[in-house]
């Protein structure tokens, strides 16, 4: 299995008020846990569960993630640009692994 490669596009600079799009993907074959091998043994299950980012420190997105998400799981979203800070995107994947990013927002 690959590892994950999260990749976000959010602006560099945005003008205060400004309501401005964020779009995220995370490179993941997201394996559903119900599907077998060659030799009939279930594959285990090993998704991305969960999705969250913060602006400022505040959690601003979140979203819980099952089965039914394909591979690759893509959000796009829109926030409201309010002050200069830290946006921090943190997926979540069963195990306990944690793949995440940041980005400085600078508000103008």
């Amino acid at each position: 299995m690959m590892t994950p490669i999260p990749r976000v596009i959010v602006p560099g600079t945005v003008a205060k008020g400004e309501v401005f799009p964020v779009k995220t993907i995370i490179q993941h074959e997201m394996e559903t846990g119900l599907r077998t091998d060659s030799d009939g043994e279930v594959i285990p299950r090993k998704i991305i569960n969960g999705f969250t980012c913060r602006y400022g420190g505040v959690e601003v997105f979140s979203v819980d993630l099952h089965e039914a998400v394909s591979a690759n799981p893509f959000f796009e979203f829109s926030l409201l640009a309010t002050e200069s800070g830290r946006m921090e995107f943190i997926w979540e994947e069963d195990g306990g692994a944690v793949y995440s990013l940041a980005h400085d927002m600078v508000v103008t």
